[in-house]
């Protein structure tokens, strides 16, 4: 990538709920790290609008019109920054024309997708592509699928430690990460998932076969953990995927990896009560009239109050197990669907586009891969903790 890029940053999406929270964390970090960046849409009134609240706040980003259907624009745009952050979803709709100008123009990418046939899509279409440019394309960097990602990658490192570099080259390492949290759902979340669990079907039978490699899953739906003394519960999100294909694009997670990820609760019947509404909502996004009254009930743009915000809060927890050692990690921090969530994708972004000491891996990778522990520090300073426990 040219050294002489017009921005840093660019928000593509700043107009929307959660693209609004990521601009201002940017405008607030921006006085304590020196960069050069603008807010992207399709409405100029709109970002002006964004601008006006950052310019009160002390900070002035440029504005960039662009359209995702105008590829001219979408291409310009990618051009012209270091890293493109995009909120822009669903990213099955929306997504593919800002990626695939960011891996032409060796431009890095972060954007907030939990959706699984859109990852193995652009993987598939532009890991090869990016490979060549230089672009890191890191799917995955809000609450999916930071959290397990790095904390994952903050544990071994720690098992390494102990048990000394080439016994955990060697040795087959066992690592469960279990999900605890509370908060809200925007109206843009909200349809990405319905939308996401409409195509599952359909996903399911056409996804690929799972590579015969040393990477596997960790199979167990339910049991107490007795080292957090929680219950927990498999849960079947896209973070066991990201982790498991950053021991593969990594290749430094012991001789064998597996991994499963767990929603965890003090209380078993809580995570029976969660089951069963997953399963309520999945079940009515199979068929048009219960997925379009579903879709109404929550409008694109719409989110969380400030107030219900700070009452959101989330913990990662990992067991990683190997050599005979056991680690015990927790990342803690608060509101995971929108407050920490923007912060995780801003630091994301200026990690990519500020950071010289990152791993050499470029394609359409994941946050561990592409960033690495240079991450850790950045959301500290957002005030998520990360520590051994």
């Amino acid at each position: 990538m040219t050294s002489s890029r017009r921005f840093d940053l660019v928000l593509f999406g700043a107009t929307g709920f959660t693209g609004g929270l990521v601009a201002e964390y940017l405008a607030r970090v921006s006085a304590e790290e020196s960069f050069t960046w603008a807010l992207a849409g399709r409405s100029l009134n709109k970002l002006q609008e964004v601008q006006a609240r950052l310019t009160c706040a002390g900070t002035s980003p440029e504005l960039l019109v662009a359209d995702i259907n105008d590829s001219n624009a979408i291409r310009t745009l990618a051009s012209s920054a270091k890293t493109v952050i995009t909120t822009v979803g669903p990213y099955g709709r929306y997504g593919e024309p800002l990626l695939r100008a960011c891996a032409e123009e060796g431009t890095h990418y972060v954007d907030l997708t939990g959706e699984p046939q859109f990852v193995h899509a652009m993987r598939e279409r532009y890991d090869g592509l990016a490979k060549k440019t230089g672009a890191r394309i890191v799917n995955s960097c809000g609450f999916e699928s930071i959290p397990p990602d790095i904390a994952v990658l903050f544990a071994l490192n720690e098992l390494k430690k102990r048990i000394g570099d080439l016994p955990f080259q060697s040795a087959a390492i066992v690592v469960k990460g279990g999900v605890q949290a509370g908060g809200h759902l925007s109206g843009g979340t909200w349809h990405s998932a319905v939308e996401a669990m409409a195509s599952a079907r359909d996903w399911i039978k056409k996804r690929p076969s799972p590579v015969q490699d040393h990477v596997h899953a960790v199979k167990i739906p339910f049991y107490h953990d007795r080292h957090f003394g929680l219950w927990a519960m498999n849960m079947p999100t896209i973070d066991p995927e990201v982790v498991r294909h950053s021991a593969r694009v990594r290749g430094d997670y012991g001789q064998s990896f597996s991994y499963g990820h767990f929603m965890m609760m003090k209380n078993p019947l809580g995570l029976v009560g969660v089951a069963a509404g997953v399963g309520g909502v999945f079940a009515l996004a199979q068929f048009a009239p219960t997925r379009n009254w579903m879709l109404k009930q929550r409008m694109p743009g719409e989110g969380p109050s400030e107030s219900q915000r700070s009452r959101g809060w989330f913990h990662m927890n990992i067991v990683a197990q190997g050599g005979g050692e056991t680690v015990l990690c927790r990342m803690v921090g608060g509101d995971p669907g929108y407050g920490d969530t923007a912060k995780m994708l801003a630091e994301a972004g200026l990690c990519l586009a500020l950071d010289k000491q990152l791993p050499s891996h470029a394609g359409v990778i994941t946050p561990a891969s592409a960033m690495g522990e240079a991450l850790v520090p950045r959301l500290r300073r957002a005030g998520i903790t990360l520590d051994v426990v």
